[in-house]
């Protein structure tokens, strides 16, 4: 499988790309449909990229000017020395600014969360807002090891911490792989519900060829930081929020969610204008397994493009 080969039912490359300035890094933003009409920006989760959105960008794109942005460390974008939370928060908010009108905002995952305190910091910048699965770890984190695995307490994840950041400049890059194939298996580990078939296609667009095989595009160190925070602080944090939010899930157990209903439920009570949704038969990628019913779902939410 060479690179730039592959297609996937649906699928469409974007129409437009760019450079976002942001904080001394160059993000890249990738942009379907109309120019002149009112945007929609999509933002990815943890160690995904713009190019994931290829099949629902186009189905939104009917109706809007699509935007998606390899987030820093991700993708196309610069890679950083760290990853704060908030700066990833503040290039989302840059992003909105470039579109130069009020835009629609939809993130998933880590993205999800990020979006929504986006919104929180520029209220005027948002019209409405979608979070996919994004409402943060459960309050013992995510384990996907399984239920046995000890909780560790803030004191070793700080040591934690400190160790992996004695020794960040040794690993800079991930293991390679002899074939773009093996290495979409690899990912399909960790994410069993996708098809290999939509794994190819984003192992293509996430990952490059070096001279021992290919690998990620994402930089490592993003799933790293360090900060005195705790999940049960989600809600109150979103509790300023004044944009309509819809909230949307999958309805099967998946690794990284849907979390528990009634922790949603706890984060959600501090937002004033939310409304829930469903997607059957998904689990956390609700937008990579039926990106059309999820389409249907965006559209009816924020409205006819107006």
């Amino acid at each position: 499988m060479s690179a730039a080969s592959l297609s996937y039912p649906g699928a469409a490359a974007p129409e437009r790309s760019r450079w976002l300035d942001s904080f001394g890094l160059r993000l890249r933003v990738h942009e379907w449909g109309d120019p002149e009409a009112t945007p929609v920006v999509l933002i990815h989760g943890m160690f995904d990229h713009a190019r994931t959105f290829d099949v629902l960008a186009p189905l939104l794109a009917e109706h809007y000017r699509v935007v998606a942005m390899d987030a820093r460390g991700h993708g196309d974008s610069d890679w950083a020395e760290s990853y704060p939370w908030i700066v990833d928060v503040f290039a989302i908010v840059q992003l909105l600014r470039s579109n130069g009108r009020p835009s629609h905002l939809v993130g998933h995952s880590k993205g999800g969360g990020q979006s929504v305190d986006a919104a929180v910091r520029a209220p005027d910048d948002v019209l409405r807002l979608v979070d996919i699965d994004g409402f943060g770890p459960p309050p013992e984190g995510f384990r996907p090891d399984g239920d046995g695995v000890p909780q560790r307490t803030q004191p070793e994840i700080l040591g934690d911490f400190f160790d992996w950041r004695r020794h960040a400049s040794d690993r800079r890059g991930w293991r390679t792989y002899p074939t773009l194939d093996e290495l979409a298996k690899r990912r399909r580990q960790q994410n069993p519900r996708l098809s290999l078939e939509w794994l190819r296609y984003f192992t293509e667009h996430g990952a490059k060829e070096t001279n021992d095989g290919f690998t990620w595009k994402s930089d490592p160190h993003t799933v790293r930081g360090y900060g005195p925070w705790r999940p049960e602080w989600i809600g109150p944090g979103w509790a300023p929020l004044r944009v309509p939010l819809l909230a949307l899930t999958g309805t099967e157990p998946d690794t990284w969610g849907p979390i528990p209903e009634e922790v949603i439920e706890e984060r959600l009570a501090h937002v004033a204008h939310v409304e829930r949704a469903r997607v059957d038969g998904t689990g956390h990628f609700v937008h990579l397994e039926k990106p059309v019913e999820t389409a249907r779902v965006l559209l009816d939410w924020l409205g006819d493009g107006r």
